[in-house]
């Protein structure tokens, strides 16, 4: 009897009539659940790591096959490549020796022409593509760096002349070298400054400073030369002549003489 009594003491602060007083912290079978606070953010950020990491690994082997397995795949596909073997048949048939023959003479052709641009004297090569020049001195490769050509800006006049800001192209010889150089204006100078063209002989057209330490003339008032503006170096940003930093010019100029030819493309 006294045991009957003290069980239902023990239990008396449960209702027994309902389930729905279970507390919020227990499963529906009366067990404490483990879920903290702690865990809770785990997960999310498990669950945010993973949805950033399968779309990158997904990307990471498309471009894999992209880039590997499926040049292979097309090469197999292609099948096996023809190896060129020397057939001593070959060398029966006229027609082949023929056109060998005519090969050889067009190399030894091309090799004469080659010696006759690249002979053992100094020249230079300007490349107006990329701005850049290659000084040769028998026939090997001494110097190369940036350079500025022309713009190929246009101006024009309203009594209709006009000048285009090119550097020309082809074969030219250096004619003439100079030291501490002044610049002997043009009219298109004056033009593109937009004040009045003063007569050829006036004093007004020289100006001393912006051609560098050193000159060379290369006829039709076209020049390499040094300047003043050398962050333009490696721009198409000059009136036509081909310019050059302090130290490049120096050893340019120092290489080539007097009827060294340069080559402009």
């Amino acid at each position: 009897m006294e045991e009957n009594i003290k069980n239902e003491g023990q239990f008396s602060g449960v209702e027994k009539s309902s389930g729905d007083n279970v507390p919020a912290d227990t499963d529906s079978a009366g067990h404490i659940s483990q879920e903290t606070p702690a865990t809770s953010r785990l997960q999310k950020i498990l669950h945010i790591f993973l949805s950033i990491f399968i779309p990158i690994l997904a990307i990471f082997f498309f471009l894999t096959f992209i880039l590997y397995f499926v040049p292979v795949l097309q090469e197999l596909k292609s099948g096996p490549k023809t190896e060129i073997t020397r057939d001593p048949e070959l060398k029966k048939d006229p027609g082949y020796n023929k056109q060998i023959g005519t090969m050889i003479k067009d190399i030894q052709r091309l090799s004469r022409k080659y010696n006759t641009y690249a002979t053992g004297q100094s020249y230079i090569v300007i490349n107006t593509t990329e701005n850049r020049f290659y000084l040769y001195k028998n026939k090997k490769l001494i110097r190369e760096g940036s350079c500025s050509t022309g713009s190929y800006k246009k101006l024009l006049t309203a009594e209709g002349k006009s000048w285009t800001c090119k550097t020309p192209r082809g074969k030219f010889t250096i004619q003439g070298k100079r030291t501490n150089p002044a610049w002997h204006k043009p009219d298109w100078a004056f033009i593109e400054e937009g004040i009045p063209v003063p007569p050829k002989d006036s004093p007004l057209r020289w100006e001393a400073g912006v051609l560098g330490d050193y000159a060379m003339d290369l006829g039709d008032s076209y020049m390499i030369h040094g300047t003043i503006y050398k962050r333009f170096l490696g721009m198409p940003v000059t009136h036509g002549c081909v310019r050059l930093n302090d130290e490049d010019l120096e050893v340019v100029f120092n290489t080539l003489n007097i009827g060294s030819k340069v080559y402009i493309y």
